[in-house]
Formats: C-alpha cells, sequence, structure tokens
C-alpha cells in the first residue's frame, strides 16, 4: 500500500465515514495566506521542483539547518536548482514525525500524483519526473489553485499597497476570487523612528495626505481602509508580540508620535501606549466596516545574529515568545465591546500555554449577534502540525463550539500547501470519528455531525466573512 493513501490518518471506521463522505470534496476557503498577489496575477510557471517547493519554505530550512546542511545549500543561491533538491531529499528521511514528512508525501501525491517516498534513492527520478510535469500549462500558480478547488484566496496587504495585482485577477478571473487583507503592522511599528519615518511617507503618498501628527495617521489609514473596502477586502490581520491596553490620553499619544517623528526612539512604556491607542482605533475602523479583525500573537523574530547577516531577515530563525496576554487582552477586547465596537474576532495563539487563555478569552465576548462571533484560530506556524491541531480543536470543543469553528487556513506563500486543508480535515474526522466510535458521541447524530464537518470544512468560513 502507498504511504499516502485513501484512508490516511483516518485510524477508525466513522473517521472515514466523515472523512470520504462530508471533508474530503468541500470546496477550500483559505483566508489568510501569504501568497503573492503579482505571482497569482502574472499565473506564474515554476521552471522547477526546487523553486516551487524551497525557494520561500521556512519549515525546510529550518529542518535542513537542524539536518546538518550548511546554509549555502539552504539560503545561498550559489548552487544549483538539483544540488538544492538534493539536500533536501537527504533530509527527508531524517524528517519522520516532522509534519514536513507527511507535507511533503502529500504534496508529491496530489500535485504529482507521486507515490514514492521521497530520500537520496529516488531523488533525481522524483525531481525530473516533477520538472518534466511543472512544464504543462496545467501546472501554472492559478491552474494549481483551482485544482484543489480553492474558492477565495485572502492574500496579506500592507496599507500602502496599491492592490494594482488584486485589480487585473478582478479583471481576469480565473475562478478564484483573490481578495487583500488590511494588515497595518507597519503602521503601528514605531521601536525604530527611522524605518517608521520613512514608512509614513509611502503611507501619505498612497493616502494623498501629509502625515505630521498622530490624527493626521488615523486620518490616512481611515482613507487606505476604505480604499481596501472598495477593492473587496473583509479582513484585518496584526501580528504582535503580546496584546496591548495600557491608559493613554490623546495628548500623551501626539506627544510620542511627535518624539517618534524627531528621530527618538520611544521607550517601553511609550510603545505600549501608542499600541493600545491605535490597534483600538484600527479596530473601531473594522467594526464599522463589517470586517473580521485577526491577531497572531507570538513570536520573536530573528533571533539568530548569524543568520541574520548571512541569510537576512525572516528566513527562518523565528521562534515562540513567552509573554503574559491575558489581562492586555481582555482589558484591550472589553473596551471596545463596551464602546459597540468589537468586530467578529479570531485570535491565533504562538504558544500552546495560550490555548485555553485565548479560548476563554474569546468566550468572554460573545454577544449572540453572530454565531462564533469571537473565536479561537487555526493552528499556526509552530502549531499547524497535528498535536497543535488536535489540542487547538481539543481547546476549542471544550471551551467554545467546535460546530461554529471557521477551519483550517495555509499561512502559506506556497501555491501547493492546500494539502494542509486536507491534513487538517483528516485530524478533524479523526478525531470527532474516534468519539463517535467511543461512545463519547452518539452515533444516532451521525447526520448533524457530518454536517458538522463539512460547516467546519468549508461553509462556516463561507458564511462567516461573507464571501
Amino acid at each position: 500500500m502507498a504511504f499516502i493513501h485513501e484512508d490516511f490518518m483516518l485510524s477508525g471506521p466513522t473517521a472515514r465515514e466523515l472523512y470520504h463522505a462530508h471533508a474530503e470534496h468541500q470546496p477550500i476557503i483559505d483566508y489568510h495566506c501569504h501568497l503573492s498577489p503579482r505571482e497569482v496575477a502574472e499565473d506564474i510557471r515554476f521552471q522547477n521542483i526546487t523553486e516551487l517547493w524551497l525557494s520561500a519554505d521556512h519549515y525546510k530550512w529550518r529542518a535542513m539547518r537542524a539536518n546538518g546542511i550548511p546554509e549555502e545549500y539552504v539560503t545561498g543561491h550559489t548552487h544549483t536548482a538539483w544540488e538544492v533538491f538534493e539536500k533536501w531529499a537527504e533530509t527527508v528521511p531524517y524528517a519522520m514525525r516532522n509534519p514536513l514528512y507527511h507535507w511533503t508525501h502529500l504534496e508529491l501525491k496530489r500535485v504529482f500524483g507521486i507515490d514514492k517516498l521521497l530520500s537520496p534513492a529516488t531523488a533525481r527520478e522524483i525531481f525530473d519526473e516533477c520538472n518534466e510535469k511543472l512544464k504543462s500549462p496545467e501546472y501554472s500558480g492559478q491552474a494549481l489553485i483551482r485544482r484543489f478547488g480553492v474558492e477565495v484566496v485572502c492574500t496579506t496587504d500592507d496599507p500602502a499597497d496599491d492592490l494594482r495585482w488584486h485589480k487585473q485577477i478582478a479583471e481576469h478571473p480565473f475562478g478564484t476570487k483573490v481578495l487583500p487583507t488590511w494588515r497595518p503592522d507597519k503602521a503601528i511599528a514605531i521601536e525604530n523612528p527611522a524605518a517608521y519615518k520613512e514608512y509614513l511617507k509611502q503611507l501619505g503618498e498612497a493616502a494623498d495626505k501629509n502625515i505630521n501628527s498622530y490624527a493626521d495617521l488615523v486620518e490616512a489609514l481611515q482613507k487606505r481602509h476604505d480604499f481596501f473596502a472598495q477593492a473587496g477586502c473583509k479582513l484585518s490581520d496584526h501580528g504582535l508580540d503580546t496584546f496591548h491596553a495600557a491608559d493613554y490620553t490623546m495628548l500623551e499619544i501626539e506627544l510620542i508620535f511627535k518624539k517618534v517623528l524627531l528621530g527618538k526612539k520611544p521607550n517601553t512604556g511609550e510603545r505600549d501606549k501608542f499600541y493600545s491607542a491605535l490597534l483600538h482605533d484600527l479596530a473601531v475602523m473594522d467594526a464599522e466596516t463589517g470586517w473580521t479583525q485577526q491577531f497572531h500573537v507570538g513570536p520573536i523574530r530573528n533571533n539568530s545574529s548569524r543568520l541574520m547577516r548571512i541569510a537576512g531577515p525572516d528566513t527562518g530563525f523565528d521562534s515562540i515568545l513567552d509573554l503574559e496576554i491575558s489581562a492586555a487582552g481582555n482589558r484591550f477586547f472589553d473596551h471596545l465591546d463596551d464602546e459597540g465596537k468589537l468586530a467578529k474576532t479570531i485570535l491565533y495563539c504562538l504558544n500552546p500555554k495560550d490555548f485555553e487563555v485565548m479560548a476563554t478569552m474569546a468566550g468572554n465576548f460573545n454577544d449572540g449577534s453572530v454565531p462564533g462571533k469571537m473565536q479561537l484560530g487555526a493552528g499556526w506556524w509552530f502549531l499547524d502540525q497535528e498535536s497543535g491541531m488536535r489540542r487547538q480543536l481539543d481547546c476549542l470543543s471544550q471551551l467554545n463550539l467546535l460546530s461554529r469553528f471557521v477551519g483550517m487556513l495555509t499561512d502559506s506563500r506556497s501555491f501547493i500547501s492546500y494539502t494542509r486543508h486536507e491534513y487538517f480535515r483528516r485530524i478533524l474526522c479523526d478525531l470527532v470519528g474516534a468519539d463517535v466510535d467511543s461512545g463519547r458521541l452518539p452515533a444516532s447524530e451521525m447526520q448533524r455531525i457530518g454536517d458538522m464537518i463539512e460547516d467546519v470544512s468549508y461553509r462556516n468560513a463561507r458564511d462567516y466573512f461573507g464571501f
């Protein structure tokens, strides 16, 4: 039997029934990813499997380093596509029990129809077969998205972006809706005054607004927020170290903003106040526009000075940050809720200790207006592997409502990572199916359970986001 077979990861009869009858053929809504809108618009063609698989995959880079592969093969760009692929093939047999082992073989099977296990012995054959298939129009970027039955893709975009690639896609549709997501992290990041001032110039030009005060900043962001809404945007996203909910006055915020414009670095207290103010004002914009806001909380980035010098930022040496999030998070959402300005909200933790914290935080502020208005998001980054997914699903089930969950996302730059949706659905069906087989859920309710699987796989996201 092939490693990736029809009942892969489905350990019982009910799991298999739920997956094949209810989850397997549901469309995909990828409501959070990092695909390049330009690459989608231009219908990118990949020259080889190395470019498709390894050119921007930090997960694989970390595994190769852990396997003793020199950096010149990881991010060095000095070796041929075959030489780099060969090093990845050397790594894969050592990746057993790492999610990359499953994802690698799922992608080979689903994208290229290859059942062989990747190893040094099979590397050349797999490399050549993949490269030959990549020459076909069926393997262009848009064709790959269509192959997986993706209805909606939401990219991640800066407020200063002109969204021209999204416009081009809309004018030349290919069967999948591609929408922007508002990611205003650079508008908040005052820690580096020089970089921040440079960003304000870009934002001001995009908004046709001179930004000389905090009030100007909010006005410019509101103009860009309106622009994104007109382009079909329905979500915002924030990448944060922790939540911020300090007390502040507008005079304090204006003085902090002026200090940064003068090139002076804010202290920790000033940063906390500024973040608290601007995150609140951005959340109000989201609520008034009817968007969903997402908060990805908990990374500490670029930890290796050596790799920073060699490969630059964001090349696979981030990790989990261990900060307290509960008090500030509850205060932040309480302020918005009390003002009637709390948008639909999805909370993602990177530290597994925060699953229950975030689930109970979300449960505090549901108001009966929307099913699952605030909810715990999918396992993210270091937690989008089997144990992380199971932990998230268990926590969500026990402290909120699994039936209202909006399901999986890719959070990826890859055109073939949609197998992660399959991976998630198999785990979901295995978890729920085991509960039925053990008597923890009633077998007499299989129709309702099947509906729940379909909802979590697809319908909840479709309805929640209003696509």
